[in-house]
């Protein structure tokens, strides 16, 4: 739910934006076109020079300068002069036309010096002989002869137009909140269901209103994904019991395997060389049992089947162990082992299993081993960190390549491998490690050792020593 304030505040701040490119784009058109009508003001201005350019000669007669008659030609004008004394034309210019009368009284001059004459929009200008008429084209200007104002209106104009911005502004809003509320009140339940989906709960929205072709799809997604996750379980349980099946029911024929093979193996009526073939059968024997254990215990860790027996535990004195009973069993001593550890961790405490933690070790210790048949140098190491300690076993041997590390960090389950099975050279031993290390609260890496061959860190939580 915490996508719903986000989209309310996206939306107003969407509304704000919307609201000020409104009253902006407002104003500019209000002062380009107030600027505009502004310059209609021209027809006052063409009547004065008409009346400045208008000259009377020695014969009475009147010239008009170049500059009226360009002012009467941009404006399509024609012009007049009204005597003061008689009330008569006594000029016009060339164009006048013929409805215009000659004569005219106070009623004339009052009508057009505010409006009109025939319909033809005038504009006028005092002339030392009389009064200067200008006329326009009939559809040129429309002009308002009525026009009075109340003053207060005028006075208070500025408070009115705010007045009018503040309700437009509060009705857009009350408008735009509403329409948001209300799609809203239409997302929320489709946001809930798609913020459930990842969950464990049921997910159903009601297919109605504006969105309810996306609460359908919602609904037909999380019954596919419910469904989806009951084939997974039913498949991983069948799995589980197939693991542990097959670990049970070859059991026994491999312990007769192993029998029979270690009693030919020391049989004083068979030839050396046999004798080394039943001994060869007797360790590929011992290495499938211990495959098919690191398969069940897999399968356990990985379906929380495997009883943990969590006590206070000092690993060192595990790991110790532990490399003596490798030492005891190297009698050839192919695989030497070095404890790379400061005397001074003489104690390093962690909560957990001991069989399981002191089995990771040993799978460490057997995949450095197995991946070296010529023999190899052991390296174990132990470093205390801030809230945790690490262990280390790194080997000098052939080592891994980088595809192969990579793969081996990218595999995210113990029965997934890639296309080739003739070069399987680590895998459930590691997959074991590191699910060890995790139901401990731990971690696994895999890396080159820095003597030349493969290195595997544990991490693990440390306890405080009382």
């Amino acid at each position: 739910m915490k996508s719903i304030p986000k989209l309310i505040r996206r939306f107003f701040g969407v509304l704000m934006f919307s609201l000020f490119l409104m009253v902006f784009l407002n104003l500019a058109l209000l002062i380009i076109f107030s600027y505009k009508q502004i310059g209609n003001g021209s027809a006052w201005t063409c009547a004065d020079t008409v009346s400045f350019s208008l000259t009377a000669g020695s014969d009475h007669q009147y010239i008009l300068s170049q500059d009226g008659m360009d002012a009467l030609r941009q404006k399509n004008a024609w012009a007049i002069l009204i005597d003061n004394q008689d009330m008569k034309v006594v000029w016009h210019s060339e164009n006048l036309p013929s409805d215009i009368p000659l004569q005219y009284d106070l009623g004339w001059i009052s009508l057009l010096t505010r409006g009109y004459l025939n319909d033809y929009p005038t504009a006028t200008s005092e002339h030392t002989d009389g009064l200067i008429v200008l006329g326009f084209p009939k559809k040129s200007y429309w002009k308002l002869m009525w026009n009075t104002f109340d003053y207060q209106m005028i006075a208070h104009m500025p408070q009115t137009i705010l007045i009018f911005l503040f309700l437009n502004l509060l009705l857009l809003l009350i408008i735009y909140l509403t329409v948001t509320f209300r799609l809203l009140r239409s997302v929320r339940p489709i946001v809930d269901g798609v913020e459930r989906l990842p969950g464990d709960e049921e997910v159903y929205v009601k297919e109605k209103g504006l969105f309810s072709g996306i609460a359908q799809a919602i609904n037909k997604t999380a019954e596919k994904l419910k469904h989806q996750e009951y084939e997974l379980k039913k498949q991983e349980q069948a799995r589980a019991n197939w693991i542990s099946g097959v670990s049970h029911d070859i059991r026994t024929p491999l312990s007769m395997v192993m029998g029979y093979a270690g009693q030919l193996e020391t049989s004083p009526f068979l030839s050396p060389e046999d004798q080394k073939k039943a001994a060869v059968i007797r360790q590929q024997s011992m290495r499938m049992k211990n495959l098919i254990n690191d398969l069940n215990l897999a399968s356990k860790l990985e379906y929380n089947m495997q009883p943990l027996n969590l006590i206070p535990i000092n690993l060192t004195g595990l790991i110790r162990q532990t490399i003596v009973d490798f030492l005891n069993m190297d009698l050839d001593g192919k695989y030497p082992i070095e404890l790379l550890t400061d005397d001074s961790i003489s104690v390093c405490m962690v909560t957990g299993d001991k069989s399981l933690l002191k089995r990771a070790v040993s799978n460490l210790i057997i995949n450095a081993q197995v991946h070296n048949p010529k023999g190899c140098r052991i390296f174990i190491c132990i470093n205390l960190l801030k809230d945790s300690c690490s262990v280390s076993v790194e080997d000098d041997g052939e080592g891994i390549s980088d595809e192969q590390l990579e793969r081996l960090v990218k595999t995210p389950h113990y029965m997934m491998c890639g296309n080739s099975t003739s070069d399987q050279r680590h895998g459930l031993g590691l997959m074991i490690v590191r699910q060890i290390a995790e139901v401990h609260g731990g971690s696994l890496d895999l890396m080159h050792s820095t003597h030349g061959g493969f290195c595997a860190v544990i991490y693990l939580p440390l306890i405080s020593v009382e």
